[in-house]
Parts: structure tokens; C-alpha cells; sequence
């Protein structure tokens, strides 16, 4: 199955590789290797993952305090939000009707 971002959710990991990098040297690429690792989680078992609405879901990082937010479309899977746990937990919800 494939996947896609929508443009914001790419900002958001992009962000996140930079920041983690600046933290420490590689981090930010072993976050990136720990969302790959999660995308791939959703890929195979997208039905599996908490529900936040009728057709969006989210799974958790393990390493990292971020959730993957989703939905299953007939292209693949949308990725919506690339979201930071501890941060304003909705902001994603004017994006799912968007794109």
C-alpha cells in the first residue's frame, strides 16, 4: 500500500528532523527512521490504530512523543499530521476535509 503526505503533515516532519538534529548530532535522522518505522506499522495493519473520528486514526511513535494521524483512501494512506503529543491536540482537524 502506498502513502502520502498532505503538505502540512511534510512541513511537520521536516521541522521535526531539524529540531531533533540540532539536539543532537543524527537524532533528527533517527526520528525520521522511528516515524518510517511507525508509517510502516499503519501500512500493514491500518484498521488497527486508535480512532479520532469516523475515518481518521492515529498511531504512536514508540521512541518519540509524536502520533502518526491518518486516514485510509483508495490511493493509500493520507497522512494528515505528523503530531507532537504535548501540543494543541486538534489543530490538525481543519485538514481532513481540505485535501
Amino acid at each position: 500500500m502506498n502513502y502520502f503526505f498532505h503538505p502540512e503533515a511534510k512541513k511537520e516532519l521536516l521541522e521535526a528532523i531539524n529540531y531533533y538534529n540540532e539536539c543532537g548530532s543524527g537524532l533528527g535522522y533517527i526520528f525520521l527512521e522511528e516515524v518510517e518505522a511507525t508509517i510502516d506499522r499503519v501500512i500493514k495493519f491500518p484498521g488497527t490504530w486508535s480512532k479520532l473520528s469516523k475515518n481518521t486514526r492515529q498511531c504512536l511513535t514508540r521512541r518519540f512523543p509524536y502520533g502518526i494521524i491518518y486516514q485510509e483512501k483508495d490511493e493509500g494512506i493520507l497522512i494528515i499530521a505528523v503530531m507532537h503529543l504535548h501540543r494543541e491536540p486538534g489543530y490538525w482537524k481543519k485538514r481532513v476535509n481540505h485535501f
